[in-house]
């Protein structure tokens, strides 16, 4: 997949419907990715999540329209997707500074927030430890709570921190944080915390099995403090390795192997895992 071309034609449909009601499982279908993998790959590319860039821009052309024209500003906030003058007024002043009463008046100063064009430059050559493994089937032990896309960024750290606070990884070591995706057309996904489990071992209350499909895996090695290391090797993933890799990810599952140690430490190494299969 082209995902500089699908991120891209992703943004044009965005601003083609800036003005209608816009999920990201409705943007992710049009280009015809995963709603997760989209949301993800996105926020990691641009450094903002899907909402966050279409109420800017929604929030940049209203503040346009507002020293311009004579429109009330309940028509306004109406036009812009906000239900109540309240509403809109206090995302406006947000973004803007000022209220949308005084966006009318003459010399005030608004902010502009331009229509994202996604481009990959290469410049020079740069290291990536990644190797490709074939692995049968197997089970992960784990606790595995639902998640939305939009709010993983910062949901899934607070799900580590209680894990670990809640001395779950007492009973059940937190060596794996696998993504599960079910359904293609949904922003959410199960993500589970566990281990590789070995068969007739017991199973903790709370906790339960999952089972990985045999694949072939691609493997990038990231090495430092944990979490920058590891998302910094997911953002090269997205903007260096796939848009020219010989393989196309599987969205199904992929997750991220931690080593014991000091994950603060600039040594510390974790891998991620991503199940891919050949272009065709």
């Amino acid at each position: 997949m082209d995902w500089v071309k699908s991120l891209n034609k992703a943004i044009n449909y965005m601003e083609s419907h800036l003005l209608e009601k816009l999920t990201s499982e409705e943007i992710a279908a049009h280009i015809a990715i995963s709603s997760y993998h989209f949301q993800r790959c996105f926020s990691l590319l641009t450094g903002m999540t899907i909402g966050e860039y279409i109420r800017n821009r929604r929030l940049s052309l209203a503040g346009q329209e507002l020293s311009i024209s004579k429109e009330k500003v309940i028509d306004i906030a109406l036009k812009f997707g906000y239900e109540t003058p309240e509403s809109f007024t206090k995302a406006f002043m947000r973004f803007h500074g000022v209220t949308p009463s005084q966006a009318k008046a003459e010399g005030a100063g608004l902010k502009s927030f331009h229509r994202l064009i996604i481009k990959i430059t290469l410049e020079g050559g740069s290291v990536m430890d990644y190797k490709i493994v074939s692995k049968d089937a197997f089970d992960v032990l784990g606790m595995t709570r639902a998640f939305k896309a939009e709010k993983s960024f910062d949901d899934l750290p607070k799900f580590w921190g209680e894990y670990f606070l809640s001395g779950y990884h007492k009973r059940v070591t937190g060596l794996m944080g696998v993504c599960q995706q079910e359904r293609l057309a949904s922003a959410d996904f199960q993500y589970t915390i566990g281990c590789e489990y070995k068969q007739g071992a017991e199973i903790p209350n709370g906790f339960g099995l999952i089972t990985i499909p045999a694949s072939t895996w691609v493997v990038f090695k990231c090495v430092g403090p944990m979490p920058q290391a590891i998302q910094a090797v997911w953002k090269r993933i997205y903007s260096e390795w796939q848009p020219q890799a010989e393989y196309e990810r599987i969205e199904e599952y992929d997750f991220e192997l931690y080593t014991e140690g000091d994950n603060q430490s600039k040594d510390y190494v974790s891998e991620i895992w991503i199940p891919v299969k050949k272009n065709t």
